[in-house]
């Protein structure tokens, strides 16, 4: 029989109902009676005992809120009776100890990659096309037409075939009656156009809408993110426009390469629209030399590497009351196991580090690292309230309907996704990650500009959480998408590639569910097996202009 109810910590003074509970029924946990005087929706919780105004709730063994109007024992906790309230933090004692899970299974495994010569290993082997500047979208998206469908990248073209029978409906004279109800279905395979390259993965197009008209911080930022994406494993060469007049230069850009690859030997191809002149030699140009650079980069082939070469980047978005219970410490397990084999693991997001800062501070290495952490978040969330908002304000709409009540209780489930291992470094964005183990990398908690910063700093494969539903991936990161509940998995399973569902279902231990997940990582490494964000090429993204973005 499927457990009602859960309490995730002894110290707690809140349920989580993980079914639908009606209002006067007793609930019996731990030997103690709890008669409900609300509808407790699953994913929502009720309180072990009463709360007065100004009292603190309690979750996941922390402060997650305090009570704005009394709550009786029983009772739903919601926003109309709960403002979000959080401990403070500071510079504590380090707390390094941390017991290492069973990685008997792991041991001496591999995956297939391709290495690279500054010692990484990728997960994928794709050509990257950037602007430097807004300027030369025209010149990107026309280059997109010429090389995509030519060297075998196209995706599907089911969704033009179900738009050809529309209008062959309507040059037919049907009304729009007859079209709506007309059968117009069409197959939903991603068709098997062969590769011109077939060890290349793609070309990708990293558009975006900025490098000029901001403050000369936002073009190093441009910069040094682009050159996370350039230097990154899974890219095998890179191809620059730019227009030559704007903030974000050329010349910025090969710096932050250098900083984050001093030997960089990978194939740069620059083009610069105001030193060629015209337009129609400045895309013959790239065409051709992209094509070269293919040629060249399709030698080379997937050799086998050990499990300490993955980095994975650790993500949630449209998250629910289950995301902190089932699927977080699900792959908080997947990472630590990484960790104790020496791979490395990446946790970002801050706004969604509210409320567990303490924690994350005493598990930096030294006190240098968790100072670091602790400004950072201090001067993340001071610039939120500088202009009327703050980490408090992080939970959407969603995640509130689905039982985040409290930012402090979203963000206690969302640190679960970085397990219990010592954090070695903390970055600030757009730094690469150099040291193995747990790094904290800051980030907005928006699901695409932070994965598209966890790429940058070097994550070669991203686990996504979600407990809604989200189609987010990425250009060349596979995004492997992990439902919180088996409801969700059923229902958008065309885009979630693993369901977590089964720790709720009681089918299933957070141990186990981890151990899987990494089996998982292991094929998508290897290019044995096509997560659904790279197979619907889901190529989200977009910088981060730094200021407030929760």
């Amino acid at each position: 029989m499927q457990q009602r109810v859960l309490k995730v910590h002894p110290s707690d003074n809140v349920i989580v109902a993980l079914t639908d509970l009606k209002k006067g029924e007793v609930i019996t946990f731990e030997g103690v009676d709890y008669e409900l005087v609300d509808d407790i929706a699953a994913k929502h919780k009720f309180l072990t005992e009463d709360r007065a105004v100004g009292e603190h709730i309690t979750m996941y063994g922390v402060l997650v809120g305090k009570a704005k109007q009394a709550i009786p024992r029983g009772g739903l906790m919601h926003t109309f009776n709960t403002t979000h309230a959080s401990d403070d933090f500071g510079l504590g004692t380090r707390k390094l100890d941390w017991h290492k899970p069973d990685t008997g299974r792991f041991e001496g495994r591999s995956f297939m990659g391709y290495p690279r010569q500054d010692g990484s290993v990728g997960t994928a082997n794709y050509w990257i096309v950037l602007p430097m500047v807004f300027c030369e979208t025209r010149n990107l998206e026309v280059m997109r037409e010429a090389l995509v469908d030519s060297l075998g990248y196209a995706k599907s073209q089911v969704w033009k075939d179900q738009t050809d029978q529309l209008v062959s409906l309507y040059k037919a004279g049907k009304s729009v009656a007859e079209i709506l109800e007309a059968d117009v279905a069409v197959e939903t395979t991603t068709g098997t156009s062969s590769r011109l390259f077939p060890n290349i993965d793609g070309v990708k197009f990293l558009n975006h809408e900025m490098g000029c008209g901001g403050t000369r911080s936002d073009a190093q930022a441009l910069c040094g993110l682009l050159a996370g994406y350039v230097t990154h494993p899974n890219v095998a060469g890179a191809t620059v426009l730019s227009l030559g007049c704007q903030n974000a230069q050329v010349s910025i850009l090969q710096e932050e390469i250098a900083k984050r690859d001093p030997n960089f030997s990978k194939p740069l191809l620059v083009f610069e629209q105001q030193e060629i002149g015209s337009e129609e030699k400045l895309i013959s140009e790239a065409i051709k030399q992209t094509f070269a650079g293919l040629i060249e980069a399709n030698k080379l082939e997937r050799q086998p590497a050990p499990l300490s070469k993955l980095v994975i980047g650790l993500e949630c978005g449209g998250s629910d009351g289950f995301s902190g219970i089932s699927a977080n410490p699900a792959i908080g397990h997947t990472s630590d196991i990484l960790v104790a084999l020496g791979g490395t693991v990446i946790l970002a997001e801050f706004p969604e580090l509210c409320g567990v800062e303490q924690e994350l501070s005493d598990r930096c290495v030294d006190e240098p690292t968790a100072l670091r952490f602790n400004s950072l978040m201090k001067t993340y969330n001071s610039r939120a309230e500088a202009v009327g908002s703050g980490f408090y304000m992080n939970p959407s709409p969603g995640n509130i309907k689905d039982g985040l009540i409290t930012d402090a209780i979203k963000s206690a489930g969302a640190a679960k996704k970085g397990g219990t291992s010592p954090v070695v470094d903390v970055l600030d964005y757009p730094e690469r990650v150099t040291k193995p183990g747990l790094n904290l990398v800051c980030t907005p908690g928006n699901d695409v500009e932070s994965t598209t910063a966890e790429v940058a700093s070097g994550a070669t494969v991203v686990l996504f959480t979600t407990g809604l539903g989200t189609p987010t991936g990425n250009p060349v990161t596979p995004v492997i998408k992990l439902s919180t509940n088996t409801k969700l998995y059923n229902k958008m399973n065309d885009i979630i590639d693993i369901n977590c569902g089964s720790i709720i279902d009681g089918n299933e231990t957070i141990e186990h569910a981890g151990e899987r997940i990494l089996e998982y990582v292991i094929q998508v490494a290897s290019g044995e097996v096509q997560p659904h964000s790279v197979r619907l090429g889901q190529d989200d993204f977009i910088p981060w202009k730094r200021g407030v973005s929760l």
